[in-house]
């Protein structure tokens, strides 16, 4: 006797993890965006997409603005959740976000603010690519 639509159990999506390494190139960043777009399309998560170009572009922003070697940008996704981080050549944290109302009329700064107030949660660690010191900086975005 075949399954009624009730007694099938959904299969949750599998895990997938992406990097891309990209050069010390304010060009990176549009790339970035758009192979972040690309994945998320493919993959089926177009709701994420918007938001996730936005923090994607901070974050590599960030790390070809102020770091002289390459980055990467990553994404992982899994049980739910979008995990996009970049990591730099640079083991110094992150400068302190502020309030977005605090720096409206500021040139720049609003990186990290902007992280914050998008993401479900952010922060950064240590970390060595290929034997060099450098720093991860990461972000959420839940979808569970």
């Amino acid at each position: 006797m075949p399954a009624t639509e009730t007694e099938i159990e959904p299969i949750a999506p599998a895990p997938w993890e992406y990097s891309l390494s990209i050069p010390n190139d304010p060009r990176a960043v549009t790339v970035s965006r758009r192979t972040l777009r690309l994945i998320l399309t493919i993959h089926g998560l177009i709701g994420l997409v918007d938001t996730a170009e936005l923090l994607a572009a901070e974050l590599v922003s960030n790390a070809v603005r102020h770091t002289k070697g390459s980055a990467d940008l990553r994404v992982r996704w899994e049980a739910g959740v979008l995990r996009i981080g970049a990591w730099d050549a640079d083991p110094e944290p992150p400068p302190r976000s502020r309030p977005l109302e605090l720096i409206t009329d500021a040139e720049g700064g609003r990186g990290l603010a902007l992280v914050r107030a998008c993401a479900d949660l952010w922060g950064w660690q240590p970390s060595a690519r290929h034997g060099t010191r450098g720093k991860y900086v990461w972000c959420e975005l839940l979808t569970a």
